[in-house]
């Protein structure tokens, strides 16, 4: 599934095409792939019994309206229109200015076409530009989902915690305080920290040497100022080297990233550690694969 780092590659990628650009259409393939006030928040597909759709306004997926750029909160990207609106920087949310938010899920992409270009299989949401461009949102697996937010993303992002790309070691701290969680469980909630899943959870816990499995309330203060440094430093690489593709993640431009040739344990079960030799260990963590080293991180530190 795409983390911070795939997101944030993705809308440097495909931000140059949209800013100053007008939405001329959108073609929305799928209803079940979008969501608008009025409809499940998480999409048809996690709602109890059988919703009815309700009727799109056209502008609420930006149709006629000229866009002022993107931003990110986590794993979730924002493509805004303009509006007067103060002090928005990257990963944080922009108030009142209306937006679409793209959640990837498992397979979900993005991709900045030509005008002829050939449209990605099982594209769902397609915006045409005035340029004659395209953005195209494809999903095969169907876990994605894009969010209509004429309001902006300022409610839609209130229940993310802090952006992981810039949380420090107090923040991170407030929000462990009293939680008997394996602290890599908590890693993966958003609302304790956005934008880190199952790879950069084990990089990250690998780099500042804990235990998946200590209880996050337990650990001490220094420790998990190390941890958010941590996580920090992890995530800044993983953006310089395009992301991680494990699959078939690709930026907006089809490029794959390349982070994956510099993972220490995600994906080694049972070969070297980097550091001391020792095999990696394996485990399950809130029902998610875990590796980590045992040697160079004992339990509790």
């Amino acid at each position: 599934m795409p983390e911070l780092p795939e997101v944030e590659t993705l809308r440097r990628s495909i931000e140059p095409a949209l800013v100053g650009r007008t939405i001329r259409a959108v073609e929305i393939r799928r209803r079940d792939m979008v969501s608008g006030p009025g409809d499940p928040v998480g999409g048809f597909s996690r709602a109890a019994g059988a919703p009815t759709p309700v009727r799109l306004a056209p502008t609420w997926l930006l149709e006629g309206l000229t866009i002022r750029g993107t931003a990110r909160r986590g794993k979730q990207l924002a493509i805004e229109a303009e509006q007067s609106t103060a002090g928005r920087t990257t990963g944080d949310p922009s108030g009142d200015a209306p937006a679409v938010v793209i959640q990837l899920g498992m397979t979900g992409s993005v991709s900045a076409l030509d005008r002829n270009a050939d449209l990605p299989a099982h594209t769902h949401v397609l915006w045409r530009l005035d340029n004659g461009r395209q953005i195209a949102f494809s999903d095969p697996r169907r876990f994605g989902l894009v969010r209509a937010l004429p309001n902006g993303t300022r409610d839609a992002w209130a229940d993310l915690g802090p952006d992981a790309l810039t949380i420090r070691g107090k923040a991170l701290a407030d929000r462990l305080v009293g939680t008997r969680r394996a602290i890599k469980a908590a890693l993966l909630d958003q609302q304790v920290l956005a934008g880190v899943g199952n790879i950069y959870a084990d990089e990250s816990l690998f780099a500042a040497r804990l235990h998946p499995e200590d209880p996050a309330g337990d650990i001490p203060p220094d420790r998990v100022a190390l941890l958010a440094t941590s996580v920090r430093r992890i995530l800044r690489q993983a953006i310089e080297r395009g992301g991680s593709t494990i699959r078939d993640y690709r930026d907006g431009s089809g490029n794959a990233g390349a982070y994956q040739r510099s993972h220490r344990v995600y994906g080694r079960t049972g070969l070297p550690c980097r550091s001391c030799g020792t095999p990696l260990a394996g485990l399950r963590v809130a029902q998610r694969a875990t590796v980590f080293c045992e040697r160079c991180q004992p339990r509790n530190g």
